[in-house]
């Protein structure tokens, strides 16, 4: 089924939310709502699989907390070039029986990716998360993009992202990513593995049709060649850890003109800037 450009993914069924979360709730409602389970008592936090499907062929399983899962699939989609816009999601429909989705997007796209000819790898993720990664060295070179914020804005992001994350101040399981302008976040997510919290909040941007180039990525944990890969994608300027990026990540941020900031928390976070 086609949609008009202007409108949303086509959905059909019941959104694959958290079990008890029924789909009429304001909670299931409400656009980024946190509808994942917090068990707090015993300082667990949700863990579910959730699959994907694209153009009638298996693409992924995640590992991940039950939430914001459109944008999650939507996000992934967009990192890993089936789309760029949502003008190239033709359909994402949920699946009534199971955490899934089924997307539909163009068929050129999904050339595309299968030409780059990536490899299966065993990603540097929270458990043994396979993934499909090209090589860092092919990442075409790019001018720099944009310079992130003072150290001082920096920390004063970090610290709001850190206010905002509910399920992290409750058990410390969790990860966290914020999009930014530069002074103000604008879209936040949580889940258990820091690829999925980028997902998320490149998806609501990606849903929102709110522009993610020449923004910056905040992230709780380290950049890995992965996540920098998805940044790059997305056209991102900057991406700023508490953490360190590794080396694969630097190597790609310096071929596509992107900025890693390392210890951004810190007094003197360290800039990993193209030219260097």
């Amino acid at each position: 089924m086609n949609r008009d450009p202007g409108s949303p993914p086509s959905r059909v069924g019941p959104s694959p939310i958290a079990p008890g979360v029924s789909p009429g709730t304001p909670e299931a409602r409400q656009p980024g709502g946190r509808r994942g389970r917090m068990l707090a008592e015993s300082a667990a936090v949700e863990e579910v699989p959730v699959w994907l499907e694209v153009n009638g062929e298996p693409a992924v399983t995640w590992m991940c907390s039950p939430d914001q899962l459109e944008e999650l699939a939507t996000g992934w989609l967009q990192g890993e070039g089936y789309i760029t816009t949502l003008d190239d999601l033709v359909k994402l429909r949920p699946c009534a029986t199971d955490l899934g989705f089924w997307a539909e997007v163009k068929p050129e796209r999904v050339a595309q990716v299968k030409a780059e000819n990536r490899k299966r790898v065993l990603a540097s993720g929270c458990g043994a998360v396979s993934t499909f990664l090209a090589d860092p060295h092919a990442v075409l070179h790019a001018p720099p993009r944009g310079e992130p914020p003072p150290a001082e804005r920096l920390r004063a992001l970090f610290k709001e992202l850190f206010a905002r994350g509910e399920r992290y101040n409750e058990t410390g399981g969790i990860h966290a990513a914020a999009l930014t302008d530069d002074t103000h976040l604008l879209f936040h997510a949580e889940d258990i593995g820091r690829h999925n919290a980028v997902d998320k909040v490149i998806g609501a941007a990606v849903i929102a049709r709110v522009p993610v180039a020449g923004r910056g990525l905040l992230v709780t944990g380290r950049i890995s060649a992965e996540l920098a890969y998805k940044a790059a994608r997305a056209g991102l300027a900057w991406v700023a850890t508490p953490s360190v990026p590794s080396t694969l990540a630097l190597t790609i941020g310096r071929r596509s003109g992107m900025v890693l900031v390392g210890r951004a928390v810190s007094g003197t976070p360290h800039l990993h800037r193209p030219g260097a």
